[in-house]
């Protein structure tokens, strides 16, 4: 017999030199790892402790928000379990809450498991707030540690407000229909779950206990699996006993697609990708055959929209964004006047408050995490606006200075004369306007160092050039 243990459990937040190396990597590689991953993709386990009868209790640790990705790794966990014919599924959790779909998806995953499902709120100091109250309670058992607390399970808009009163009382009712029915199926009290929802009531172990919301309370994973030997536990409209006897502990952790989707689900995360994945095709579009910024940018956004395609995102923000970058285009190939500029600023940060939970539908969680950070989106806006700004300042000095011409316009240098510093065969470098250029020669025509050249075209950071009469090069 075989025992798998689901946890839900806190990991705790990780340091902003970790998420910079993940950052980096994921830029480097993220395309082929997106390619390349399948639902099938191994875990991360480790045993910790047992010995024994051939029973195996394997806990899956997750100590995050309810999304698409906690969403799919609880379902690929009981699949797994299924498969391999374990005889129980314990989910540790803890949670401060979710996203309403996503929730929906796991409470419909825990009652159609093919094994018995046992969800336990752990250690001590965890929670099962908002959307884990809903989890907790479809579990066949539902089992808490001391000192954690179940409910508050008011529904919220994405970034924690409250709703609009008759939208709030809408998204209440459905709440709680969906308690009640669980709670009809699993026997617990209706009435102590509907509290959790109309009256953001939250209840200690021993209060859920004594309730009738959950089933046992134990001390830790050992006392646990004590417990629930010989149990029956509900499975699919009929009952199971298990035996948890002896049984041995393996942990097992997200795998590593997994592991890249929670990180780039975040939306500070989804946010930056887009906009540096903007910022290196607008590069790129201003000079045309770089390639190098094309390329990154690519990359930068199929990573982006990766995660922000776990989130309940808006395309009225995707829509700002694409229109910000659009504006800098314009605004690149404006005199230098700086409305398009400005403009693509402010939509860009008004993309930025679009994008998650501004109009989302209700969700059940109070987290900052389902909306971009507002210090990230006003960081974005300063440093766009700074390059705009150089920008701007430097095509207004090409267009008002005679002979100084923007480096940031190659094609504003048409018609000057320069000269060779390296052989053209017909490829080679020239120095035009205060700047060293890539040139090249019509086809057959070579030019040595020191002769004259003039500028007839540009392609990206590469001068088209014919060569000039000596004496005209002199003059």
């Amino acid at each position: 017999m075989l025992v798998v243990v689901v946890d839900l459990r806190h990991h705790g937040s990780r340091s902003a030199m970790v998420r910079v190396r993940r950052a980096v990597v994921l830029a480097a590689f993220g395309v082929p790892v997106l390619v390349g991953a399948t639902g099938a993709a191994p875990s991360s386990a480790r045993v910790t402790n047992g010995v024994g009868a051939g029973n195996e209790v394997v806990v899956v640790e997750l100590g995050r928000n309810i999304d698409k990705v906690t969403s799919r790794f609880l379902s690929r966990a009981l699949d797994d379990a299924a498969d391999g014919g374990v005889e129980l599924v314990v989910v540790r959790l803890d949670t401060p809450g979710g996203l309403v779909s996503a929730t929906r998806d796991m409470v419909g995953d825990i009652f159609a498991s093919r094994v018995p499902v046992v969800v336990y709120v752990a250690p001590e100091g965890s929670r099962a707030a908002s959307a884990g109250t809903f989890v907790a309670a479809s579990a066949g058992v539902a089992a808490m540690a001391p000192a954690t607390n179940i409910g508050a399970a008011s529904v919220v808009g994405g970034q924690g407000e409250d709703l609009p009163r008759t939208l709030r009382r809408k998204a209440n009712e459905d709440a709680a229909a969906l308690l009640r029915s669980i709670a009809e199926r699993r026997g617990r009290n209706e009435a102590a779950l509907e509290d959790a929802v109309f009256e953001a009531r939250a209840y200690s172990a021993a209060q859920a206990l004594e309730l009738g919301i959950i089933d046992l309370v134990a001390l830790d994973l050992d006392d646990l699996l004590t417990q629930l030997d010989g149990r029956e536990i509900p499975v699919r409209g009929s009952t199971v006993t298990v035996n948890t006897d002896g049984a041995l502990v393996r942990h097992v952790d997200f795998n590593w697609f997994e592991e890249i989707l929670a990180f780039l689900s975040d939306p500070t995360v989804a946010f930056l990708l887009l906009s540096l994945g903007g910022l290196a095709l607008v590069i790129e579009i201003l000079n045309f055959g770089a390639v190098v910024p094309g390329v990154v940018g690519v990359v930068l956004l199929v990573l982006g929209f990766a995660g922000l395609g776990q989130l309940p995102f808006s395309w009225a923000g995707v829509a700002m964004i694409v229109v910000a970058f659009a504006l800098f285009v314009a605004e690149a190939h404006a005199p230098g006047f700086g409305f398009f500029g400005i403009a693509g600023v402010a939509a860009l940060v008004l993309g930025g408050l679009f994008l998650v939970g501004f109009f989302g539908s209700p969700d059940l969680p109070d987290s900052p995490r389902f909306r971009v950070n507002r210090a990230v989106i006003i960081g974005v806006g300063a440093v766009a606006g700074l390059m705009v700004g150089v920008l701007t300042w430097q095509l207004r000095r090409a267009a008002t200075t005679p002979g100084y011409q923007s480096p940031y316009r190659s094609d504003a240098i048409v018609g000057q004369l320069g000269r060779v510093t390296r052989r053209l065969d017909p490829e080679g470098e020239v120095h035009v306007a205060g700047e060293f250029w890539g040139a090249t020669l019509p086809a057959g025509e070579t030019a040595e160092a020191d002769e004259s050249v003039r500028v007839t075209g540009s392609a990206g950071l590469t001068l088209h050039v014919e060569r000039v009469d000596q004496r005209e090069g002199q003059r």
